[in-house]
């Protein structure tokens, strides 16, 4: 199975914690050159150094806030313009704060989408023409189980997810022609900080002891745990891969059996 990424360079969005930090960690585990974007410098210094270079790159970092869209754009085609194409995309975003739909105010479904589906289309839109040029292209959103099941008490969530999926799909299904790919990688309950946020938010809420929430949580999985972030970061990898060259626009769960649909 040819999973060799040397060569290649691949921009991973929210890449100094949980998923998106694991996924890059894979992707320089399998020669590709990182390129990590979030919004904190110091954070993304620190995590090119967790990096692996044994293949020679030289791993770099964008300092952009996905809540100034404008601004990530300018800042990922002029990285582009100088440092030449992105093979890989790992679309990546924190969810928006969970909560019961009917409580939801307009603008936190205004501030979602723009994080989400406008950053990620601003992304596609500034690497595109690179994948063709170079017969590769590998898209990977990072984005929920909830887009076959919603979720409870992630009322916007579960809305722009849905969106993203659809919007990926279309996507999919268009630049296949090229030989890029698009996916979506769903992850289950992963002990990231968002999930302990979730939880503890709960605790708070209603009362009920952490631990009790956890285990109720846990009881909801058939495999009876939470994932590690670097088991979906293996998927990402696989999807960023050569040997996925003839899978697109799919969603894979990687949830533990959690999500009750095919």
């Amino acid at each position: 199975m040819n999973l060799d990424l040397t060569g290649k360079t691949a921009l991973v969005c929210g890449s100094t914690q949980g998923i998106g930090k694991a996924s890059a960690i894979e992707l320089a585990l399998l020669g590709a050159t990182v390129v990590l974007v979030a919004r904190n410098e110091a954070s993304l210094k620190a995590g090119i150094i967790e990096l692996d270079s044994s293949k020679g790159q030289k791993h770099s970092f964008i300092v952009a806030d996905f809540q100034k869209p404008a601004g990530l754009k300018e800042r990922v085609e002029a990285f582009i313009n100088q440092n030449g194409p992105v093979h890989i995309l790992v679309n990546n975003t924190g969810g928006p704060p969970g909560g019961p739909i009917t409580n939801a105010k307009t603008d936190e479904f205004l501030q979602a989408f723009n994080n989400h589906l406008i950053c990620n289309h601003i992304l596609v839109q500034a690497v595109l023409e690179g994948m063709k040029s170079a017969k590769y292209g590998r898209i990977v959103n990072v984005i929920s189980t909830s887009v076959k099941i919603p979720l409870k008490n992630l009322g916007v969530s579960n809305t722009i997810r849905a969106a993203v999926a659809n919007w990926s799909k279309t996507l999919a299904n268009e630049v296949a022609k090229y030989g890029i790919t698009v996916n979506n990688v769903l992850p289950g309950a992963t002990l990231t900080g968002r999930l302990q946020s979730i939880m503890e938010n709960k605790s708070k809420n209603t009362g009920e002891p952490l631990k009790e929430i956890q285990d109720e949580m846990m009881s909801e999985i058939p495999m009876a745990r939470f994932a590690d972030a670097s088991e979906i970061a293996s998927a990402v990898a696989f999807l960023a891969s050569p040997a996925a060259g003839y899978i697109t626009g799919i969603n894979v769960p990687v949830d533990g059996g959690r999500t009750g649909s095919l």
